[in-house]
């Protein structure tokens, strides 16, 4: 049995979750989530507020798609419940970032601003300066795999630089710094 698959998933008072063909619907105080379900693989019971999944049969596929569907419920799950969330930090002298509605306004060191539009459901916030950095971006959804790729496409737009420091990098991201060119004696 797997170890991820088997274990049960606690429903939280006013998350609701309901089997609809091939798809969960999970219902929570912070919105709506549908997460895609492989009923020939894998049966789904609803007891109280614990949630379990069993698999049909014991081959690979089965066993592969066990695990990785409790997850996914589960992270549906909180995301309902709680939200997720990412920080990234900007670092760079001039660097900065300007939110207007669900315009992020990057103004990185290019010779024009970098505009990205924050898909439906994500909601892009800016924090105050912590531990050196200028400007923090916090990203807040209730899907976490949107929330990753959001923070990873701003990211994108202005990798950490190894030499100076400068760019956009996650929160607690550690940089390897890399030696510059010495001149020759």
């Amino acid at each position: 049995m797997s170890r991820i698959g088997s274990l049960p998933i606690e429903l939280p008072t006013g998350v609701e979750l309901a089997a609809q063909g091939g798809e969960v619907k999970v219902k929570g105080p912070k919105g709506e989530l549908r997460v895609p379900f492989n009923t020939s693989m894998l049966d789904l019971q609803v007891e109280s507020q614990l949630v379990r999944i069993q698999r049909r049969a014991d081959d690979k596929a089965s066993r592969a798609v066990h695990g990785l569907t409790r997850s996914l419920i589960a992270n549906a799950v909180t995301g309902v419940t709680q939200r997720f969330s990412k920080r990234l930090d900007v670092f760079g002298v001039g660097f900065r970032v300007e939110v207007q509605g669900r315009k992020l306004t990057l103004h990185i060191g290019f010779s024009h601003p970098v505009v990205y539009e924050a898909p439906e459901g994500i909601e892009l916030i800016t924090e105050n300066a912590i531990q050196g950095a200028q400007v923090r971006i916090a990203v807040h959804g209730i899907d976490k795999q949107q929330v990753g790729q959001t923070a990873a496409e701003i990211r994108n737009k202005r990798k950490p630089d190894p030499y100076k420091g400068k760019g956009i990098r996650y929160e607690n991201e550690v940089i390897h710094w890399k030696a510059g060119k010495t001149a020759s004696a």
